[in-house]
C-alpha cells in the first residue's frame, strides 16, 4: 500500500505554536481554537503536560485509544491519563517541549502527525527505575498520532529510555533484567508479544514508493545503516557534516561516526529485516524538507556487540526518524527508539 506523504510549508516551530490569525487551515471535525493541525498537536500537550490538566486526556483521546510502544500496548484515555499522574509523581517538574511536527493528511479529516519532544525534568519521586536520584535529565520522545474529531485514536511512542537511565546513573542492563523479572511475575513475554510484529517485517519489509527526492533520500539512508551497512552508501545519503542523535543520549558527527556506533548492533544482530511503516514531509526554510519516517527491524541476537553474550532470542524494534534534507542529503537526524526495551526482551531470553 502507498504510504502517503503531504507538502506543507512551514518556517518555524514558533509558528506552529503561535500561528498567525489568518493562516487557518479546514480542520473539520476539530475545535475552532485550532488553526491548523500542528497547532491542534502542540497545545493539546502544552496544556495537559504544562497546564497540568490531566483530565484533558479524558477529552482529546478516545476511550479505546491504542498507543503502541515497544514495552508493550496502552489501551484507553483513562490509562493515558493515570500514566500522565504516575510519571509527574517521579519527575514533577517534567516539560514536553516541541521540536518540530511533522504531519499528512492520511484521507479527508483523518490527520497522522510525528511530534518530536525534548523533555528535561528532574528525578524527584520513586517509580520504575527505583527511588529518587535528584538528577536532572533531558530526553528525546517521537510521538506518532492518528487523529481525527478532535481526538486522538491511535499512537506509536518511541523514547529514549536507555538515554534517560544512563543520565540517573543507573545500569541498563540491570533495569532491563528487574523488568523482565516482573514481566515473568505478570506472566507476561515482551518477546511473544512482539510475534506479530516480527512476522510482519520477515515476510516481506515494506518497500513505498515515493517521488518526493527528500523522502527518497530518507529512506535511502535509513536503508544504508539498517540494510546494507555500507559505508560509501551512507555517505551518499547523509552528510559529511551530519549531526545525529540516537538511542542512550548519543551524539554523533558524520557517516562515519553512524556507522561506527551501529557496528555493535549490526554485529548483535547479523541477520536484520527492515520495513518503512509511515512517511511524511513538510517543508523547512529555503529549499529544505523535514521527513519523518516511522520503521520497524526484526533480527535473532546471534552475535556478540551492544547486547552481550548471543542469546538466540528474536528481537523487535521500533523506532520514528526525523531527517532534514538539504541540497539532496540528511543534514540533520534524531532516531529514536527504545533500546532499554530491546534489552528487555534479551533479558527476557536470558531468564527462559
Amino acid at each position: 500500500m502507498a504510504l502517503p506523504i503531504t507538502h506543507v510549508a512551514t518556517t518555524d516551530i514558533k509558528d506552529m505554536m503561535n500561528p498567525a490569525p489568518g493562516r487557518r487551515m479546514a480542520l473539520p471535525g476539530f475545535a475552532e481554537e485550532f488553526v491548523d493541525f500542528p497547532h491542534y498537536i502542540i497545545r493539546i500537550t502544552d496544556r495537559i503536560w504544562h497546564d497540568r490538566d490531566i483530565d484533558l486526556c479524558l477529552e482529546w483521546y478516545t476511550s479505546d485509544c491504542l498507543i503502541h510502544t515497544l514495552g508493550g500496548d496502552i489501551i484507553g484515555a483513562q490509562t493515558v491519563a493515570d500514566n500522565t499522574r504516575a510519571t509527574l509523581a517521579v519527575f514533577n517538574d517534567r516539560r514536553l517541549d516541541a521540536d518540530n511536527v511533522i504531519w499528512s493528511e492520511e484521507e479527508p479529516g483523518t490527520f497522522y502527525s510525528s511530534h518530536l519532544i525534548t523533555s528535561k525534568m528532574t528525578h524527584t519521586g520513586a517509580g520504575e527505575f527505583g527511588p529518587a536520584t535528584g538528577k536532572r535529565v533531558r530526553v528525546q520522545t517521537i510521538a506518532d498520532c492518528l487523529c481525527k474529531d478532535n481526538r486522538i485514536f491511535r499512537e506509536w511512542l518511541v523514547r529514549d529510555n536507555l538515554g534517560l537511565v544512563i543520565q540517573l546513573g543507573l545500569d541498563p542492563d540491570a533495569i532491563a533484567a528487574r523488568q523482565s523479572a516482573a514481566d515473568g511475575d505478570g506472566k507476561f513475554s515482551l518477546i511473544d508479544f512482539h510475534a506479530q510484529g516480527r512476522r510482519r517485517v520477515s515476510a516481506g519489509p515494506q518497500a513505498p514508493g515515493t517521488d518526493l527526492p527528500a523522502a527518497a533520500t530518507a529512506v535511502s539512508a535509513l536503508r544504508s545503516i539498517w540494510q546494507s551497512r555500507d559505508l560509501k552508501e551512507a555517505e551518499n545519503a547523509y552528510d559529511f557534516r551530519v549531526a545525529g542523535a540516537y538511542p542512550g543520549a548519543a551524539s554523533l558527527y558524520g557517516p562515519d561516526d553512524i556507522c561506527a556506533w551501529f557496528g555493535p548492533l549490526w554485529s548483535a544482530f547479523p541477520d536484520l529485516s527492515f520495513s518503512i511503516d509511515h512517511m511524511a514531509e513538510i517543508g523547512y526554510l529555503g529549499e529544505a524538507r523535514d521527513v519523518a519516517v516511522r520503521w520497524s527491524a526484526t533480527g535473532v541476537h546471534r552475535g556478540p556487540g551492544r547486547y552481550g553474550p548471543p542469546t538466540g532470542a528474536p528481537i523487535f524494534f521500533m523506532g520514528v526518524s526525523h531527517m532534514r534534507v538539504m541540497n539532496g542529503r540528511v543534514r540533520d537526524e534524531v532516531c529514536v527508539w527504545d533500546d532499554l526495551a530491546v534489552s528487555r526482551q534479551i533479558a527476557e531470553a536470558r531468564r527462559r
